[in-house]
């Protein structure tokens, strides 16, 4: 019997520690069944170093040739082969693409990388500046541009951001790059495709680093208010970078020994199994 009170005081510190309180819901403060109002809309806007897919349509195909570029090429696969076609002979392809199919569809269509002074220069068109302009944007002036000048009556632009990534780094169970297929991702989402945040990540203070007007800016946005659905970095943005910081337990565990949160949970186990021998050997006294 003292040798079980023994082990049970050796192991209560590892055990207070284990069962040290954390938060982790996400909008904690929001009332179930609640209505929030989503006052933050994503109106990302173009950088240079984005690259721009632009595709121009028309009910008159020959008209718009010249401002397609002849190297916006899709390999599709059929049957587990795979073939390359040339994707102004098939719109169903490119519908297919912008829709994000990827699984149908691998990329590999050449876009319009903005420069430096944020610039493209577009067939016919010749130069223009596009930094600052988001992708609905581009697409109505464009449209208005071959218009007014008379080169198509009825063009349809599509566009689509072809580097948008963000970076998950930081306490997430796989921090990598993400390849946004559509034209938005929330933080939640990228964070789901980053198997979500470790219990020892902190969800109040996540750190959202963004290029803003040829500066980076450093946010920060409370995943346990839900206030986060109308923070700026609700959406992000081409090239965002997410950090989410270690917890102070996280810290203090790294600090002190790297092997200590697997101690820890070794400990609790070990002290599940004592309590029940414990118990086993206090019912058999009494039964006596």
């Amino acid at each position: 019997m003292k040798h079980l009170k023994t082990y049970l005081l050796l192991l209560l510190p590892m055990l207070l520690l284990a069962c040290q309180h954390r938060e982790i819901a996400y909008l904690s403060n929001a009332p179930r069944d609640s209505v929030q109002d989503i006052v933050q809309h994503y109106d990302a806007t173009l950088l240079p170093g984005d690259i721009i897919y632009i595709y121009v349509s028309s009910q008159t195909p020959e008209s718009v040739f010249p401002f397609n570029q002849e190297t916006h090429i899709y390999i599709t696969e059929r049957n587990g082969l795979t073939d390359n076609e040339v994707s102004s002979s098939s719109s169903s392809d490119i519908d297919r693409f912008l829709r994000g199919e990827h699984n149908k569809i691998v990329q590999n269509a050449s876009g319009y990388l903005i420069n430096e002074k944020g610039e493209i220069q577009f067939p016919v068109l010749g130069n223009m500046h596009v930094a600052g302009m988001t992708q609905d944007s581009l697409k109505s002036y464009i449209e208005n541009e071959l218009k007014t000048k008379g080169y198509v009556n009825d063009p349809v632009v599509t566009t689509r951001l072809l580097n948008f990534r963000v970076t998950v780094v930081g306490e997430v169970l796989f921090p990598h790059q993400i390849l946004v297929n559509g034209t938005r991702i929330t933080i939640f989402e990228a964070l789901a495709q980053c198997g979500d945040m470790t219990d020892y990540g902190i969800r109040d203070s996540v750190v959202v680093v963004r290029t803003e007007a040829g500066k980076q800016v450093i946010g920060v946005i409370d995943l346990t208010s839900k206030e986060a659905l109308n923070s700026p970095y609700y959406y992000l943005h081409n090239n965002d970078l997410v950090y989410i910081e270690p917890n102070k337990l996280k810290k203090k565990l790294s600090d002190n020994n790297e092997d200590i949160p697997r101690y820890i949970s070794m400990g609790v186990s070990v002290a599940n199994i004592v309590n029940s021998f414990y118990r086993r050997i206090v019912l058999k006294a009494g039964r006596r």
